[in-house]
């Protein structure tokens, strides 16, 4: 059943995707960059979702994934998707919003939100897209302090801490993975060497000694496998930020499209969740009992 305004314990949420990544078998991650995306999610049967930066700065900014959106809002729509939902959430920080103090606060921010894991990357800021040309990548040590903060800021110990190092672009996939090696002797729980660019390569990252997570993007740089593959080379998380939201774009351009070439629904409705079902979604049933409820009292 979906949530009303209830929420599981945090704790329970972050013990168990810990223990779902220890299995590495590529489970499916989706990003959700709203409250509703989530909520969509877990009615489907997903285990996790990803509060992505991209979507969030698409859906909500309506601007391009360029490091615009502030820690704030970010803590505010993670605390959304928690109220709502019974699922563990991962929350991609970009670069922690500044220095080690920083993701010191970042981290104190989102737990409290209700985040199960927290991925943090070594780009300079302002960061881009992780398939965008142009990155740069901080100096090793630098990011390294960023983890070590991190860790030391979590108020539960099994809060992950997912680190993403974009070096494949910048310096070479060999550099990359040196980064992965010394994120991983840091401490972090997960490591996410983003955007490789042949199976050879995806390969290689999936036999690093930490659990590894594989952004899979429509459009981007990385090949398209299916989850049996991953799953074959190591790694434990498969996610999918965006494909929700490119899914939302593309209905809602063809639906008011046919709108406003027809000037009635009439050749989208079969495009169209129905009345009912949006408000299963969204948990109405479960709000008129509660409001049945009061009134008796």
């Amino acid at each position: 059943m979906l949530k009303t305004i209830d929420q599981s314990p945090p704790a329970s949420l972050r013990r168990k995707l810990r223990q779902r990544i220890a299995r590495r078998d590529a489970f499916l991650l989706p990003g959700a960059a709203n409250a509703l995306t989530a909520r969509i999610a877990e009615d489907l049967g997903y285990e996790a979702v990803y509060l992505t930066g991209a979507g969030f700065t698409n859906m909500q900014l309506g601007m391009p994934d360029l490091g615009l959106l502030s820690v704030t809002e970010l803590a505010e729509a993670a605390a959304r998707i928690s109220d709502v939902t019974s699922i563990s959430l991962v929350v991609d920080i970009d670069t922690g919003f500044g220095n080690a103090l920083n993701v010191y606060r970042t981290v104190h921010l989102l737990e409290r939100a209700g985040a199960a894991a927290l991925q943090i990357e070594d780009q300079i800021f302002p960061k881009k897209c992780g398939h965008f040309s142009g990155k740069g990548v901080v100096p090793l040590p630098e990011m390294l302090s960023k983890i070590h903060a991190a860790l030391d800021a979590r108020r539960d110990e099994d809060t992950l801490i997912i680190a993403r190092t974009d070096a494949r672009a910048v310096e070479g996939f060999d550099r990359a993975l040196e980064r992965a090696h010394a994120m991983t002797e840091a401490g972090a729980d997960v490591i996410f060497v983003e955007a490789p660019e042949s199976a050879d390569e995806l390969r290689r990252i999936g036999q690093l000694p930490a659990p590894q997570l594989v952004n899979v993007v429509m459009g981007g740089k990385t090949p398209m496998l299916p989850r049996e593959d991953l799953a074959e080379m190591g790694f434990s998380i498969a996610l999918y930020a965006n494909a929700a939201l490119q899914a939302m774009v593309l209905a809602a351009q063809e639906v008011l499209g046919s709108l406003r070439d027809v000037g009635s629904l009439a050749n989208a409705e079969d495009r169209l969740a129905s009345f009912s079902e949006r408000q299963r979604i969204v948990g109405k049933p479960a709000f008129d009992a509660l409001e049945a409820r009061y009134k008796g009292a």
